[in-house]
């Protein structure tokens, strides 16, 4: 729609003392409705009790500066960017964001000091602006996955490659709880293409660059760049707990359940070509391609039974050599392990979008995921723009307030984040209840010295 007609349609909408429309509102994005969004259906206070973390409690161990010290960088309409917005209180922030009405929210680290007023300390010679706690984040993006899908590429995503991102949230999501201990783990839909993971434990936060670096090269399998042959190497006798975990669970059944057949892997020779140069055994890959010649038809899926075909005789006992050995698995790895943008999760001061947002290019709401239930999200299904202004014209808000949230299509996802925000804010006040504690008792045992 051009701008024209979407100032003329913005003419007959007034919502909240403005005139409604009649007529259908247009899907996709539309930076004139947006504004409507933040006035009525953003989570103002969920999302200041998550990025506060306890701290906006009258407990004495309350750290007050907390939310103030956080990062929030807005995005404006013509690519306009301001970087190092604070605020000290809800009301503040949502007030910034109604009056900004940014196209996009991206959320970064909290600061040591107020990132609003870095100028002024770093004028004092002190070295004192730096992050103290970010979020262990995670950004996984399906056009990483260009090379193995058939279906679509670039930006666009469609219910055949869609499930790589549902694995992804799997077996990231086992790793982060079961070999790592986090327990309070919030995915997050792009709005578009991909997913993102914030990991709020305490301990998440407060792990330095080194010790994300860490952690993201534990979960990094898939390396090499778009010109290597071979993406995955798998060595050793017997695989990592991680990664027969991944692969047991997780990716067989998904490579040769769903993936074969969605992508049509083994339908022409210039993809399953591909897949034989990751076998570094000429006389197998001369056997099948000589086999695959054959154009008999089978009552089963042709590529059902190529696969089948190259398991057998790669994993017969006439090979022995240990790189034929792992050839089946590396394939598995190489077309369906999580993709990770490797940077982001590195480095403390990185930005990522925040949950909530409008995506600009489909008007899609980026709402939070149930790992529990991920395989039942569909991208093409969540709340949009033109559709929560529909429910508003509908009456759908009541009395208006986020109380009334529930009441829309955005309601099971705002259950969904406030089921999770409830045992993460628990814990972060037993978690400031037990420092202050023994902060006293630190105090008292000086004392009587």
């Amino acid at each position: 729609m051009v701008k024209e007609e979407a100032e003329n349609m913005s003419e007959d909408m007034v919502i909240d003392g403005v005139k409604r429309p009649n007529q259908q509102i247009p899907d996709g994005f539309n930076a004139n409705y947006l504004k409507i969004y933040y006035g009525n259906f953003f989570p103002y206070a969920d999302m200041y009790k998550w990025m506060s973390y306890g701290n906006d409690g009258k407990h004495p161990g309350c750290d007050q500066s907390y939310f103030g010290r956080r990062e929030f960088s807005f995005t404006l309409d013509n690519d306009i960017y301001l970087r190092f917005q604070s605020f000290n209180n809800v009301a503040e922030l949502e007030n910034s964001i109604k009056e900004k009405c940014p196209v996009k929210i991206d959320i970064g680290p909290v600061y040591s000091v107020d990132p609003a007023k870095r100028h002024a300390y770093a004028q004092s010679g002190d070295n004192v602006f730096t992050p103290v706690e970010r979020e262990l984040i995670f950004d996984i993006d399906i056009s990483d996955y260009d090379d193995v899908r058939f279906c679509c590429s670039g930006a666009d995503v469609c219910a055949k490659c869609w499930p790589l991102m549902t694995v992804a949230i799997k077996i990231i999501d086992t790793a982060l709880r079961d070999d790592f201990g986090f327990n309070h783990i919030l995915w997050v839909y792009s709005g578009r293409r991909g997913v993102h993971c914030w990991v709020c434990d305490g301990k998440a936060r407060r792990l330095t660059n080194e010790q994300r670096a860490a952690v993201t090269e534990y979960l990094h399998v898939h390396k090499g760049n778009e010109n290597s042959l071979k993406k995955v190497s798998l060595v050793g006798n017997t695989l990592h707990p991680f990664i027969g975990r991944s692969y047991a669970k997780v990716l067989k059944d998904f490579f040769e359940e769903q993936f074969i057949l969605s992508q049509t892997l083994f339908s022409d020779e210039e993809r399953y070509g591909k897949i034989l140069e990751m076998i570094p055994d000429e006389s197998i890959t001369s056997e099948l391609r000589g086999k695959w010649q054959d154009k008999k038809h089978s009552r089963e899926d042709i590529n059902v039974v190529r696969w089948g075909h190259l398991k057998n005789l790669v994993q017969s006992g006439k090979q022995k050599g240990q790189g034929i050995r792992r050839c089946v698995e590396e394939i598995v790895f190489t077309f369906t392990y999580p993709r990770l943008d490797l940077e982001v999760s590195k480095h403390m001061n990185h930005l990522l979008k925040a949950p909530f947002c409008i995506h600009p290019k489909t008007g899609r709401v980026c709402v939070p995921i149930d790992p529990k239930h991920c395989e039942d999200f569909d991208p093409s299904a969540v709340p949009t723009l033109s559709g929560l202004l529909e429910e508003l014209n509908m009456g759908a808000l009541g009395s208006g307030g986020e109380a009334e949230l529930e009441n829309t299509s955005l309601g099971e996802s705002i259950r969904y984040f406030r089921s999770f925000l409830h045992p993460l804010l628990k814990s972060c006040k037993e978690e400031i209840e037990s420092g202050y504690a023994a902060k006293v008792q630190q105090s008292k045992n000086t004392l009587s010295w």
